[in-house]
């Protein structure tokens, strides 16, 4: 095929987005297999290019939350079983731990709980639509250590703002992180989102841990080892925490 000519405006080569994940082949634990067999139909939704219905997909009107990542599962369950009256929308790539969440679901008798296995940044983009949510939670994502991959963190300006766009009038967004520089980057980019403003009241404005977000044994191992562990709480101005 011939090259792109010089005055064709599309490029030969077109630049793939950076992904701030890795899909990484992971084993799958006979019980995860059996939940996804039996489990998935009800309860992971399926990636479409289209809003998304909440009322209709938890059959009630009720403040929806999404969370961003949320590994094994473990804490994103213990946070449904505790606010019943809120629905929340787990987006996980990785199958295992899609698994490993939909067996927690099975084992709490979770209604308020869905899935959706497929690239967050599309999900936000296609499915959700602007101004729907409650809150946004986004705990310990990839840090992308290295300087030369800081571009892949998630927590940039563009995907923040993202993010703000889909949160209602008093909607929140809480990230969490284990990494000082990390914690660092988060801090600046959300603190420069005009649309955003930071609920910690103390310099230098990370919040204190939420009631509702529990500590993961990762974390707790951490603490013990002198580790940091860093909220940030911010909420979209407007509603009635005005």
């Amino acid at each position: 095929m011939p090259s792109a000519l010089p005055d064709d405006p599309t490029p030969a080569h077109p630049q793939r987005a950076i992904r701030s994940f890795v899909l990484r082949a992971g084993r799958m634990g006979t019980g995860q297999q059996k939940a996804l067999a039996d489990l998935g139909p009800r309860f992971v939704l399926p990636y479409r290019a289209e809003p998304l219905d909440l009322a209709q997909t938890f059959g009630r009107q009720a403040d929806t939350i999404v969370e961003i990542g949320f590994g094994m599962g473990g804490a994103t369950a213990e946070i449904a079983a505790s606010r019943p009256g809120d629905d929340f929308i787990g987006i996980e790539v990785h199958t295992p731990g899609v698994g490993a969440l939909l067996k927690l679901i099975c084992e709490r008798e979770l209604g308020n709980l869905r899935i959706v296995q497929h690239d967050a940044v599309e999900v936000l983009e296609h499915m959700i639509t602007p101004g729907s949510l409650a809150g946004v939670h986004v705990f310990f994502p990839d840090p992308w250590h290295k300087k030369k991959h800081n571009k892949r963190r998630l927590i940039q300006a563009g995907f923040v703002a993202k993010l703000v766009s889909r949160l209602k009038p008093g909607g929140y967004l809480h990230c969490a992180t284990d990494w000082q520089p990390y914690a660092e980057q988060m801090l600046e980019v959300l603190s420069a989102e005009p649309g955003l403003v930071n609920t910690a009241e103390a310099a230098p404005g990370y919040a204190p841990r939420p009631d509702y977000r529990p500590l993961t044994k990762f974390e707790q191992r951490g603490i013990r080892l002198g580790h940091g562990v860093w909220d940030l709480v911010f909420r979209r101005p407007g509603g009635e925490a005005d």
